[in-house]
């Protein structure tokens, strides 16, 4: 199974990526942990990566796209891969498209958790984190007991203010990708709210359709 993972922040992404990858027994690939692993290894695009983080600069499109390719094409990919964080543009969606075509790979799947701003909103606002043990609670979901209740604390990403604006980056540069994958006919929109067993069911469910139906 190939296949990409997207949706808005708090949509639960982090959860059902290690519950598929699991299921699947495909690697987890995201930019943040493919940019230390090639900047670690030493390789010729990671050191070239280095230099714009280094510079504080975004690394360029070009080359996060030469990378994502040169991990597809490590041994551990050959059953499949789910890639996690990019694209996160239209402009880089195309741009992988004809990158994976090059390189003689296509995607199955490309998996849109889909959680209204609301929802979202108050799932994020709500957390809040113990500084003694990193134990994330929610206020609703999952309150703190009793005797940590005092010492957990709100991070600066959790805040009204912070979930707006991350919500407005996805609208604006991510949610074009959207469009792009569903006239290929690979998108599979999946209602996010609920247990993380139940999504996860609908998932594998509509993967399971999607793969009966390309077969066909």
């Amino acid at each position: 199974m190939r296949m990409i993972l997207i949706g808005p922040p708090g949509a639960g992404k982090g959860t059902q990526a290690h519950n598929l990858v699991k299921r699947y027994q495909i690697p987890h690939i995201s930019t943040g942990d493919m940019f230390r692993s090639a900047v670690k290894a030493g390789t010729e695009l990671g050191r070239q990566a280095e230099a714009y983080m280094k510079a504080g600069d975004l690394v360029p499109d070009e080359l996060v796209i030469a990378m994502v390719i040169e991990r597809l094409g490590q041994p551990d990919c050959e059953g499949g891969f789910m890639l996690d964080g990019f694209p996160r543009t239209r402009p880089q969606a195309e741009a992988l498209e004809g990158a994976l075509d090059n390189a003689g790979l296509s995607l199955d799947a490309v998996v849109l958790i889909e959680v209204a701003d609301q929802l979202i909103e108050e799932r994020i606002t709500g957390r809040r984190s113990d500084p003694e043990t990193g134990t994330i609670y929610h206020l609703k979901y999952n309150p703190p007991p009793a005797g940590v209740a005092d010492r957990v604390v709100q991070r600066g990403d959790d805040t009204s203010e912070a979930c707006k604006a991350r919500l407005t980056k996805y609208h604006d540069d991510t949610a074009p990708v959207i469009p792009f994958y569903e006239g290929k006919g690979l998108l599979v929109r999946i209602h996010g709210v609920g247990s993380p067993d139940e999504v996860l069911l609908r998932i594998t469910t509509a993967l399971k359709a999607l793969q009966s139906h390309s077969a066909s």
